[in-house]
């Protein structure tokens, strides 16, 4: 057998990724063109001209009913909804999370986040004089997955909110116990200190629950959530005024959500709204061919547990309300094209995290992946490569073809003036 020094079999597992596609879904010319139907779909001469009328539209109607953003009620009760369901998720030790389907697929995803943070807090440091404060908002928290990584990061404080009060106080256990351990290894550093929120981001004025209102932030980070901001444009609206309000002028607004035109992209390929492998399961409760920019409903089903509803986000109408609210678009990226990027500077770490699964398996372990055809790129690479006794790192197709579904995204706040009435205006 050959040896493989511990680089060179990092860079073999991320090739071995690297040409794991769906073997369904091989959506990069598809995705185009469903995205220019998509965008068009409404409005066949000017999209931007349909979105305005949309808004205006519903802002006409929220204010007819007498709504606002910090007081809006669904009709659905979609925000109890959300906050029951994340309060009812069970708190696994990393010896269960270990046996999950999707353990490599978690890791991936957490790879993705730690990658994203990890740039855009050193654009940051880059920004600033040595030790100048960094303060971050991670905007529905949940648990606290990612308190480590501010914590490697080497911010100064750390603002958490989410709307499931069980969530939260899962978050404040970690991060007690992040801190104990910390003052146990002298040489860990000081550890930033941290508050928390409890409330629905889309429906309430945060600002009014810092500990300092006239606090300015850094980073905004918001991890798989904001998705269910489009539920409503009034709610959409508040989520952003949440991301952008204190966010100082060169600060980042990050974070990942699905695709939707890659999900309705799967659908018409499929000509069904229900489709999903052995993973997960997508069922899209709206007409393809007419999609809401707002309120389109998205049942997601992963690794046989029923998640909550969730809402898909047309993102040219969520590029033009967060301009309204000082944030430019910098970057979106879908999973793979950010992995395709990051995956050389992130190799070791991706290596550390276990983000992707050993091909063929060692003696004492098995493959997560139930599928005939789940491994066989990696088989077909390992053949290519010439080494029968070579083992390289890889997703499983199902694992693959459910984290293509997302994107992640940037938008950097812009300087303002101010109009006559006080308002502020943003050049973007």
């Amino acid at each position: 057998m050959d040896e493989i020094t511990e680089n060179g079999e990092v860079e073999t597992l991320i090739l071995a990724a690297a040409n794991a596609d769906s073997g369904q879904y091989n959506s990069e010319t598809e995705e185009v063109e469903d995205r220019d139907e998509l965008e068009t779909s409404k409005c066949s001469i000017n999209i931007d001209e349909d979105i305005n009328k949309t808004i205006n539209y519903r802002k006409r109607k929220y204010d007819d009913e007498a709504e606002t953003p910090k007081k809006l009620k669904t009709a659905d009760g979609y925000a109890e909804v959300v906050a029951t369901h994340y309060n009812l998720l069970e708190e696994k030790g990393l010896d269960e999370r270990s046996k999950s389907r999707i353990v490599y697929l978690r890791n991936f995803h957490n790879w993705i986040k730690s990658m994203l943070i990890n740039e855009y807090l050193t654009k940051i440091k880059d920004k600033k004089k040595h030790n100048a404060p960094i303060r971050i908002h991670d905007m529905c928290c949940g648990k606290g997955g990612d308190l480590l990584k501010w914590r490697k990061g080497g911010i100064t404080h750390l603002i958490c909110s989410d709307i499931a009060s069980v969530s939260l106080e899962q978050c404040k256990a970690r991060y007690n116990d992040m801190k104990n351990r910390g003052n146990r290894d002298r040489g860990s550093g000081n550890i930033y200190s941290i508050e928390y929120i409890l409330g629905d981001c889309t429906k309430m004025r945060l600002r009014e629950k810092f500990s300092d209102p006239s606090m300015k932030l850094d980073l905004v980070s918001c991890q798989f959530a904001f998705h269910y901001s489009f539920e409503s444009l009034p709610q959409a609206e508040c989520m952003l005024r949440n991301a952008s309000e204190c966010l100082q002028p060169g600060g980042y607004f990050i974070g990942t959500i699905p695709d939707a035109y890659d999900l309705i992209a799967r659908a018409k390929r499929y000509e069904t709204n229900t489709y999903g492998n052995n993973v997960y399961q997508v069922a899209l409760d709206f007409d393809l061919n007419k999609p809401e920019l707002f309120g389109a409903k998205c049942d997601f089903h992963l690794d046989g547990v029923v998640d909550c509803p969730e809402f898909l986000v047309h993102f040219p109408t969520f590029i033009k309300l967060a301009k309204k609210y000082g944030l430019k678009l910098i970057n979106k990226e879908k999973f793979y094209e950010f992995f395709e990027r990051m995956k050389l500077e992130g190799r070791q770490l991706l290596n550390n995290m276990a983000g992707l699964e050993t091909y063929p398996p060692n003696a004492t372990s098995s493959l997560v992946g139930t599928d005939s055809n789940d491994y066989t790129h990696a088989s077909e690479f390992i053949k290519k490569e010439g080494k029968d006794n070579l083992q390289v790192g890889t997703l499983s197709k199902s694992e693959w073809e459910a984290s293509s579904m997302y994107t992640t995204f940037v938008f950097e706040k812009v300087k303002n003036t101010w109009n006559t009435d006080g308002t502020p205006i943003y050049d973007i």
